[in-house]
């Protein structure tokens, strides 16, 4: 029995993976909020103005940090869960966000410390962390491709390009040396298309399990 987190960058079919073993495997599934999301809108329109003052990037973590800290509090109860993104990979778009100049010191200083309480509060939960992470990782051309065809509005101004590049450039880094809560198994998302291509799902359930079964996990 294992809990699953689906990670990596925009775009990728993280939702799309997270459904699919969700059904495969008789979990659950914790999926990111983007629809009723209030912020996210106004975060990725706002102009350079009306971030220094309203603050969007700081308010945006400080939204995804209280969902999804709600979220893995409910998956860590039960032995079989599945986290579309999870509160690990929050940390790290909080950081870029600090590295552009989106987010004072102070507020990612206050970030860091709210994050590092919720997360001493998960060790009191009969799971402490999750089991795995499935990382889709693609070349930034399939990113931009992938996240154009999922067709969000507010999504496509190609003023955020160079934001995309910070936050694709250093993912594999974050994922591959700083990420401690799990195992990785890394999807190629060049060469996988699981909504369009049948033979693609079975083969990464497939892959999943055989990971889950090395690690002495149950699927």
């Amino acid at each position: 029995m294992a809990v699953i987190v689906v990670g990596g960058m925009i775009g990728l079919g993280k939702t799309s993976v997270a459904q699919l073993l969700g059904q495969r495997l008789g979990s659950d599934v914790f999926f990111e909020e983007v629809d009723d999301n209030p912020i996210l809108p106004l975060f990725y329109t706002a102009s350079p103005e009306e971030i220094e003052r309203k603050r969007y990037p700081f308010l945006l973590q400080l939204y995804f940090l209280d969902k999804r800290f709600r979220a893995i509090k409910q998956a860590l109860v039960s032995p079989r869960n599945v986290l579309d993104r999870s509160i690990y990979e929050d940390w790290y778009f909080a950081k870029i966000n600090q590295n552009l100049g989106r987010i004072s010191d102070l507020e990612f200083s206050v970030y860091e410390s709210l994050a590092d309480n919720m997360m001493a509060e998960l060790q009191e939960l009969p799971k402490k962390s999750p089991d795995l992470m499935v990382y889709l990782k693609a070349s930034f051309d399939t990113v931009i491709y992938r996240i154009g065809l999922r067709g969000r509005e507010f999504e496509q101004d190609e003023q955020l390009l160079d934001y995309y590049h910070k936050l694709w450039s250093g993912y594999d880094d974050w994922v591959l040396n700083h990420y401690k809560a799990s195992d990785v198994l890394i999807v190629d998302m060049d060469q996988t298309d699981i909504v369009n291509n049948p033979e693609d799902a079975e083969l990464l359930v497939t892959e999943i399990q055989a990971k889950l079964l090395e690690m002495g996990l149950e699927s």
